[in-house]
């Protein structure tokens, strides 16, 4: 039987065939392409989530006044804060500290140098800005010591500021992309209030040893470096622990409140702008930069299974469920001060929020405006200091509250 069709094909010239076979060749070629793009586009952003990043360049230097010690910079919603910070840069000086705004227009702030730049000084334009403030532990001036704590994957370096009769501890955990540095901010006030202070560091973050695959694993892993600190701890006297944690190292406290073998010697935590839920973390990103849905969607399939592990060189699977603690709350046993900013712009508040609703019980929440990601102390030192002695008191952490 000879159908419509077949007809229709035998009645067809050799150049229509012709033409229509390549049109096929054409669609399917362009349909390989669009595809290949795709996993392409997937697969980068996917190794990105995981890699280790080094110090990205975001602020402009427009000029630098030695004789006024003030230094104009390109205006982004970072630069143009309020409050105190730093800024890394190349030339004769690596590192400056940064005070408040003395003018600004469209295009730029200028702001008080903080630390003296001579007249000879040459700072090349690109720079980054940083809510560090302090670069090292002897600016607290403050003693310490240097530590090592012992983990599955080697040595991590730590720094050890002892307070108090030395049974309250905090254990201060970084965030992605940075190192123990970002957490100086928070010594002092523990100091004072006689906590002991250990502000330590985690795989691959360029300061602990690397592990096999030297790619993050957004706490899922790294939570087991920090859990040996909190060993570190019980073995130099700590009867209660507090985690404090920035950022990722949000994410990572969190990790151990849940899982550590030491939980009964976990009292608190204290996290700052915190990586609660990474796919809301994820999904963020992806709109700020516009990313199509298709491709956002195949990077975090390529995560969180083992076929990914190819492309993202991670080792294995991001276990984004066991990441989430929202939807883990009811697991959560210690209480837990979170401050953020709805104004964070890297990793957005929503999940604190919804944290906050789930666990009223234990979660306390100080919810910032305009301070942006990490920067809280920076924007309102008051507030954040006090914030933090209002809750170890309520809880009874801080030697004062011992002592009433």
């Amino acid at each position: 039987m000879v159908t419509p069709r077949r007809a229709a094909m035998r009645g067809a010239t050799p150049e229509l065939l012709a033409g229509i076979r390549i049109a096929l060749t054409l669609v399917s070629a362009a349909l390989a392409a669009s595809l290949a793009m795709l996993g392409l586009a997937s697969a980068r952003m996917a190794r990105k989530v995981v890699t280790p990043t080094s110090r990205v360049t975001d602020t402009r230097i427009l000029s630098l006044d030695t004789a006024a010690q003030t230094i104009t910079l390109g205006r982004t919603p970072d630069t143009e804060l309020p409050g105190r910070y730093g800024l890394f840069t190349t030339g004769t000086s690596g590192y400056v500290k940064l005070g408040s705004v003395l003018a600004e227009d469209a295009d730029s702030v200028k702001r008080k140098l903080l630390t003296h730049v001579a007249p000879t000084a040459q700072l090349a334009p690109d720079a980054s800005f940083s809510g560090w403030y302090y670069e090292r532990p002897d600016e607290l001036h403050i003693p310490y010591s240097r530590e090592v704590v012992g983990s599955a994957v080697g040595p991590c370096p730590a720094w050890l500021f002892p307070a108090g009769d030395g049974q309250t501890w905090v254990i201060q955990v970084h965030g992605r992309g940075t190192t123990r540095s970002e957490c100086l901010r928070a010594v002092p006030v523990f100091h004072a209030l006689g906590v002991t202070s250990l502000v330590v560091s985690y795989r691959n973050d360029g300061e602990a040893p690397r592990s096999r695959t030297g790619t993050y694993t957004l706490g899922a892993t790294e939570w087991r470096d920090v859990d040996a600190a909190v060993g570190f701890a019980r073995r130099r006297g700590a009867k209660r622990v507090i985690l404090m944690g920035w950022s990722m190292g949000g994410a990572i406290a969190l990790q151990v409140s849940l899982n550590s073998a030491h939980r009964s010697l976990i009292a608190g935590l204290v996290l700052e702008s915190p990586v609660v839920d990474w796919r809301v973390v994820l999904d963020f990103h992806a709109k700020l930069q516009n990313v199509p849905a298709a491709v956002s969607g195949l990077a975090l399939e390529a995560l969180r299974h083992d076929w990914g592990s190819s492309v993202t060189h991670a080792g294995g699977a991001i276990p984004f469920d066991r990441l989430d603690v929202v939807a883990r709350a009811a697991e959560l046993r210690h209480p837990i001060l979170i401050m953020h900013s709805d104004d964070d712009g890297f990793v957005p508040s929503d999940a604190s929020h919804d944290l906050l609703r789930a666990r009223p019980d234990l979660v306390e929440l100080q919810v910032f405006e305009v301070a942006r990601h990490t920067k809280l102390w920076n924007y309102d030192q008051e507030r954040w200091s006090t914030s933090i002695r209002s809750w170890l008191a309520t809880h009874g952490l801080s030697n004062e509250s011992v002592n009433r």
